[in-house]
């Protein structure tokens, strides 16, 4: 739907609509093709998982679309083909998510499944078996991933007895102890009106969106029952931890503290990383480690805005007798932006491509929804897609120099590596 990439501002094309019952939902109509797209999401995620139960929002993902009111799980599937409606369900660390496209045609009907799935699902013993098993799998899976078990070990190490250091689709040993119950009482505590944010773009209008917001939403509960999660800061930072493995690459995870979304030098943040390592083939990690010296195919860092825990993070996979030197190069280069800044250059480049390259988030009905959530999430308002450019336009040198000394401080970093790596120690703290 390129339709959907404007030139008129975007920000005006959004309406605010509140239905009776007081359930809110930003809109963008667009009638270039009969579809509708809706985007919500709900505070909470893997983060508001019970404790010993790691695991029960990815099962609760998993299992609403698994049968719910009268229809078993066979027959929600087939109602949704025979109307050609997509509904599907999501959760990370911080959020549990809901995904609905449908023809403008089955809106009734796809409208009626969403709320099915959100306030009927059946949890019956077949399906909750199957999507268990389906976890457990994954887990195994996992367990012999080098990239999965670098990242495990890296979460694990920074957020000893914190939720973050829990494995967010569980363990073999907590998804085997996730009950009906568990599940019942999670949607309960997490899926309610105060955290929920709501986005549709499509062959709708307002009024009879209203409609059907309290239709599907309002039988929700009003309050949600979070536990409180205390904010943190990875712990571990200036150690070296190796997980033995015999392969013949290893793979290395490495991160520190990092700048909230809500920080006023969140932006400038965003142009430092795509300075080091997030612009890929532009990036100082992507020219020192693989184009000047071959030492990885791949090398990559990114910012990670966690709701109690803002990161910075990044990771590359190179055969073991270099990895010592490849992640002698990635500090140097930590080190380097963070004692100097960035060059002029490379400061353009980053800010060329991240304004240029912006638009592609909204080239879809579904990606310019869930844009729309994640914005809400964040209390960015409804003209930040018209700010947002502006924003990472006018990061200055001065500006970025600064903050890359926030951001990075002294370059030391919590790195895990799984492999055998030659000429590399672990390092304690």
């Amino acid at each position: 739907m390129n339709d959907l990439t404007p030139k008129a501002s975007l920000a005006s094309r959004i309406q605010t609509v509140r239905s009776p019952g007081g359930i809110e939902a930003w809109l963008i109509e667009d009638y270039t093709v009969p579809l509708i797209s809706l985007e919500c999401a709900f505070l909470g995620g893997a983060a508001q998982d019970p404790a010993g139960k790691a695991g029960v929002a990815s099962m609760l993902a998993g299992l609403l679309d698994e049968g719910a009111g009268p229809y078993d799980s066979t027959a929600f599937h087939e109602r949704l083909d025979d109307f050609a409606i997509e509904v599907s369900f999501g959760s990370d660390r911080d959020g549990f998510s809901g995904h609905l496209r449908t023809l403008i045609r089955h809106k009734a009907e796809a409208f009626d499944m969403l709320k099915l799935a959100l306030n009927e699902p059946r949890f019956d013993e077949e399906p909750l078996e199957r999507v268990r098993a389906q976890l457990v799998a994954s887990v195994l899976q996992d367990t012999n991933d080098p990239d999965a078990m670098a990242n495990r070990a890296w979460f694990t190490t920074a957020f000893p007895g914190h939720p973050y250091g829990n494995p967010s689709r569980g363990s073999l040993e907590t998804l085997a102890a996730i009950t009906r119950d568990d599940l019942i009482d999670y949607k309960a505590r997490i899926l309610a009106h105060d955290t929920l944010k709501i986005a549709v773009v499509g062959a709708i209008d307002a009024a009879s969106l209203s409609i059907e917001l309290d239709k599907v939403f309002g039988p929700l509960p009003k309050q949600s029952r979070r536990v409180a999660i205390p904010r943190v800061t990875p712990q571990g930072v200036g150690t070296r931890k190796i997980i033995d493995l015999d392969i013949p690459q290893s793979s290395v995870r490495f991160g520190a503290a990092g700048i909230s979304n809500d920080d006023p030098d969140w932006h400038v943040a965003i142009v430092l990383n795509q300075i080091l390592g997030g612009g890929v083939f532009s990036s100082r990690l992507f020219r020192e480690v693989r184009e000047k010296r071959g030492l990885a195919y791949s090398v990559s860092s990114s910012i990670a805005p966690f709701d109690f825990a803002p990161l910075h993070m990044g990771g590359t996979s190179t055969k073991n007798e270099r990895v010592a030197e490849s992640l002698s190069i990635i500090e140097a280069e930590i080190t380097s932006l963070a004692k100097d800044g960035p060059f002029d250059e490379e400061l353009d480049v980053a800010k060329k491509y991240l304004t240029g390259s912006y638009l592609l988030r909204f080239d879809t009905s579904q990606k310019l929804a869930s844009q729309l959530v994640q914005i809400q999430i964040d209390h960015l308002g409804q003209d930040y897609m018209d700010r947002r450019n502006g924003l990472i336009a006018s990061v200055t040198r001065e500006e970025a120099a600064r903050v890359a000394k926030r951001l990075y401080g002294e370059g030391k970093l919590l790195v895990t590596i799984v492999g055998r790596p030659v000429g590399i120690d672990a390092v304690k703290a």
